[in-house]
C-alpha cells in the first residue's frame, strides 16, 4: 500500500497535494482498496466555494457509496474529466491519473491540520 510523504492526508482517507494555494484532491489507496471496484463518481460542487470537512461529492463502489469530504476550504476550480467516463481509474492510479477536484485554498493554514504520511501510517495500520 502506497503512502507517498509529499502529500498530506485526512482522517477520512483523501490526500492532499500543494502547490502555493492549489490543492489537488483524491482518495488513498487505503481507501480505494477498501471500497473496492469504484463504478461512479459524484462531484456536482465546481466552481463552489465550501468550507473544510464540508461534502464535496459522492464516491459509489460496487457495495457501498461514500461522502467525499473538503480537506481544506476554498472554491473547487477543476474536476478530473477523466474520472467521468472512467471511474475505476483511482482503482488502478489513485494518487496519479486518479485525482479528484482541484481547489483555490482560502487559508493555506488549514494544511497545517492535515497528517503526514507517517501520521496517516499510523492512523491506518501502516
Amino acid at each position: 500500500m502506497q503512502v507517498p510523504t509529499e502529500l498530506k492526508f485526512t482522517k477520512d482517507h483523501e490526500w492532499v497535494s500543494i502547490d502555493g494555494d492549489i490543492a489537488t484532491i483524491g482518495i488513498t489507496d487505503f481507501a480505494q482498496g477498501e471500497l473496492g471496484d469504484i463504478v461512479f463518481v459524484e462531484i456536482e460542487t465546481l466552481d463552489e466555494t465550501l468550507d473544510q470537512e464540508e461534502v464535496f461529492g459522492s464516491i459509489e463502489a460496487v457495495k457501498t457509496v461514500s461522502d467525499l469530504f473538503m480537506p481544506v476550504g476554498g472554491e473547487i476550480i477543476e474536476v478530473n474529466e477523466e474520472i467521468d467516463g472512467s471511474p475505476d481509474v483511482i482503482n488502478e492510479d489513485p494518487y496519479g491519473k486518479g485525482w479528484l477536484i482541484k481547489v483555490k485554498v482560502s487559508d493555506v493554514s488549514q494544511f497545517d491540520t492535515l497528517l503526514d504520511a507517517e501520521a496517516y501510517k499510523e492512523l491506518i495500520g501502516a
